[in-house]
């Protein structure tokens, strides 16, 4: 593609090629300006195609000089040389070198891998991954090291389940409500990447054991009008996504829609309870064979602007409005019989049941942002305002009947709307108080208010109409307000090491109240000194050394606070716990990496986490229970308790091997051993070894042909009250690219020769023990078609206006 000045006519031509100085290989979208001699104005200019050939007319002789820049590249300005309107010019090759950053003594290598391992993060670039293409959110986090996903979307860091996920760096209410569901309705190709950091520093909020993970959705920065739009058909899901940029010079606008949607499926479950009623020496083994259809949605749009005043100023806005919802109708026939203790028949009652469930939620987000530089480089000041307000509504009818005679004895109406509102507000300013020596301060306020309201009806059996019943039904006001202080401090230790130490204040008031307890119970509020500590050394210019320490705080959420309960299967009740406590966490961790340069790269980490107050769920058995002016029989009550301690000892091991320049292959190995103390129970006490592997191997069939194959294992897991099943899941997919490789399309597979997938749980307890097999519907094929387009406009930027007043330092 070439841009030509108005008044030149196209005679000679200067044509080249544009490369990677390590690889070699052929750079696209390169710019290539041809500057006069004495005005250093552009006359000229061309972008490099997909081989990194660029051709520029030239119109009159003289001697000129050339430009070349590209994103991820130091920019390059070649010698001046003469050139001819007539005839062939020389062919120029240009070799550009990665531009570097430097932090202290590290440097870093610019955007170039699949993954980048910067001082306090990871980070996945997920527009380089192919076999996820057409998939969703989760499809991509299964390949980021110490990550792993099991088969309901449930996310874990580092083996934790207390991950503070973001959008943007931005926090959503979504995320609240059902975080497994928000996930899997994000389309794959709406994501840019994936930043995590398993040990935040002190300018991160406190929130989540197991770290940070950051989603990055797609924001183009070039100049002019240009986007993209990819769709997926598949017999598991379904989604889209549009795409669009326009930027002219400082100011740009990037706006986005997408949706997904999980295609019904039928999951069988068959479970087994055997407990035991010491009061009237009796066991009770209760056997349910059922299933349910599940369908799951999620659309999701956005704007955001962004205008630069004065070169220092930067001012952005953004807006997303978020849909997501899912439905569940599930049937299952009930066998309940009871032994005594020789063992004989006391009888047996035959029931069955029908559920239908659904959820919906409606978030919008709002931000603004003001970026403000200076004159005195990496001086800083950001200020933020983000809030985040979800609408969101969960209903669920179920029916008991007797059997043979299919009458109804038993049922539940339950409507619970909620409106959730977080508000945070940030300031953090940075200094450099010396060319290695850097400053950084801030604050933070957080409002998260939350209104939820539980209305159950009850079958009336003998007229089988439904009437409210005030036993079960609640409502719920919870006010959180977290006030947050930190600093940050980044300098060399002679010639050792650098190191970045902080610590942060985190005050949490806490007003929640709760409808049905007896007696409200008071929140006093309470204090969080959070330190950090980030030692990193290069041992070389290929090896680097980090170790690192952190503190972290798990607050209880509303829904694991409030006492509704929910009797939706009267056998397996579900409530909260009002009286949890936050858990706290310690993690260190000691990781060495080693850059093979156009090889790839080599890291191994290794990580102690100390949890208190952990919280889990926690299942008691109970042989009758009563609720309000009904008595359940035979029935199990999970609520989240504070269990005790957890200690997490592990080690990852990630490489990404380039073993020719066609052929890459990339393992993760997780191995993590854990250990569970139990104070409700001395006897419960849980010691495992845990172990997550995955390997994806590529190869590129040619320039536009390329082939993926992606494998994932993940180890049963044991917690404090039972054994957890193991998952694996292979992916094979295949692109081909199009129009310029302006277009693709991509065939994937996952589990192609085996419907389901088999996961066996065990939970237990005192005079329990529950066995239970879900045949999860997991194999999938599908086709994405991903078209990227626009007009990328070749410009000089324009001169800052001198006029204008300096900026005051």
């Amino acid at each position: 593609m070439v841009w030509k000045s108005a008044g030149y006519a196209q005679s000679g031509v200067i044509s080249g090629t544009v490369k990677d100085s390590v690889s070699l290989q052929p750079i696209e979208y390169a710019s290539v300006s041809l500057l006069a001699l004495k005005t250093n104005k552009t006359i000229t200019g061309a972008v490099t195609d997909a081989k990194g050939v660029f051709n520029i007319p030239v119109s009159e002789n003289g001697t000129y000089i050339l430009f070349v820049e590209s994103i991820g590249y130091s920019a390059l300005k070649l010698p001046p040389k003469l050139f001819k309107k007539e005839g062939q010019n020389d062919q120029i090759n240009i070799i550009l070198s990665h531009k570097v950053a430097s932090l202290q003594a590290v440097t870093i290598v610019e955007g170039q891998k699949l993954v980048e391992n910067k001082l306090d993060k990871m980070v996945f670039n997920a527009e380089k991954d192919l076999s996820s293409q057409g998939g969703v959110v989760t499809d991509i986090l299964k390949k980021i090291p110490q990550v792993s996903v099991d088969v309901d979307g449930n996310v874990e860091l580092a083996g934790s389940s207390s991950i503070r996920f973001l959008i943007d760096g931005k926090p959503s209410t979504a995320f609240g409500s059902n975080i497994a569901d928000v996930l899997q309705s994000i389309p794959a190709s709406q994501i840019k990447s994936i930043e995590v950091i398993t040990n935040p520093g002190a300018k991160y909020d406190a929130e989540g054991l197991g770290g940070i993970i950051n989603i990055i959705l797609k924001h183009s920065m070039v100049k002019g009008i240009n986007g993209s739009v990819s769709l997926t058909a598949a017999s598991r899901n379904e989604n889209g996504s549009l795409n669009l940029s326009v930027r002219n010079g400082n100011f740009g606008v990037n706006a986005f829609v997408n949706g997904n949607v999980r295609v019904p499926a039928t999951t069988p479950l068959t479970s087994t309870r055997i407990s035991q009623d010491t009061s009237l020496k009796q066991q009770v083994i209760l056997n349910q064979d059922g299933s349910s259809r599940f369908y799951r949605y999620g659309v999701q749009s956005g704007l955001s602007i962004d205008y630069t005043l004065r070169k220092r100023n930067n001012f952005s806005f953004t807006v997303s409005d978020n849909h997501f919802g899912n439905s569940n109708n599930a049937l299952q026939d009930q066998n309940q019989t009871s032994f005594d203790n020789q063992g004989a028949s006391l009888g047996t009652i035959l029931s069955s049941s029908e559920t239908q469930s659904g959820f919906s939620l409606h978030s919008i987000n709002l931000s603004f942002d003001y970026k403000r530089t200076f004159n005195k480089e990496d001086r800083e000041l950001n200020f933020g305002i983000h809030t985040s307000t979800d609408h969101n509504n969960f209903n669920s009818v179920n029916t008991q009947f007797n059997q043979p005679a299919d009458t109804a004895y038993y049922g539940t109406n339950n409507t619970n709307p909620g409106t959730e509102a977080e508000t945070e507000i940030v300031l953090d300013y940075t200094e450099p108080i010396s060319k290695k020596v850097t400053l950084g301060v801030g604050g933070k306020m957080v409002f998260t208010d939350i209104h939820s309201v539980s209305n159950v009806l009850s079958l009336q059996p003998a007229t089988g109409t439904y009437l409210y019943d005030s036993t079960l039904s609640n409502y719920l006001n919870y006010r959180q307000q977290v006030y947050a202080l930190y600093s940050e401090l980044n300098f060399p230790v002679s010639t050792w090491f650098d190191a970045k130490i902080g610590l942060r204040y985190e005050r949490t008031e806490l007003t929640p109240f709760f409808s049905d307890i007896p007696q409200q119970v008071a929140e006093p509020g309470y204090n969080t000194w959070v330190p950090s500590v980030f030692l990193i050394r290069k041992l070389n210019d290929k090896q680097t050394l980090k170790l690192s320490y952190s503190k972290r705080i798990e607050r209880p959420g509303y829904r694991e606070l409030n006492p509704f309960i929910n009797t939706t299967d009267p056998y397996n009740i579900t409530t909260g716990n009002p009286y949890l406590q936050p858990e706290i966490g310690h993690r260190f961790e000691l990781g060495w990496s080693y850059d093979l340069n156009s090889g790839g790269s080599f890291m191994i980490s290794a990580f102690y986490r100390l949890n208190q107050n952990d919280i889990q769920p926690y299942v008691v058995y109970y042989p009758s229970l009563p609720v309000g002016d009904t008595v359940y029989k035979n029935v199990a009550v999970s609520t989240s308790e504070n269990i005790g301690t957890e200690k997490n000892l592990g080690v990852n091991l990630f490489s990404d091997l380039h073993l020719t320049p066609a052929f890459n292959v990339r393992t993760n190995i997780f191995l993590f051993y854990r250990q569970g103390i139990n104070t409700l129970d001395s006897n419960m006490k849980v010691e495992s070894f845990n172990y997550r592997i995955n390997m994806n191997l590529s190869y590129n069939f040619s320039s536009t042909l390329a082939g993926e194959f992606f494998a994932n294992f993940n180890s049963p897991r044991n917690e404090i009250q039972g054994k957890y099943p193991s998952f694996s899941s292979y992916t094979l997919a295949f692109r081909k690219q199009i129009w310029k490789k302006k277009g693709s399309i991509a065939l994937t597979g996952t589990n192609i020769f085996s419907e389901y997938l088999n996961q066996p749980t065990e939970i237990f307890g005192p005079n329990f023990t529950v066995n239970s097999t879900r045949k999860i519907p997991f194999r999938s094929i599908g086709i994405n078609f991903t078209w990227k387009f626009g007009k990328l406009e070749f410009k000089k930027p324009k001169p800052e206006n001198t006029d204008l007043a300096a900026p005051v330092e």
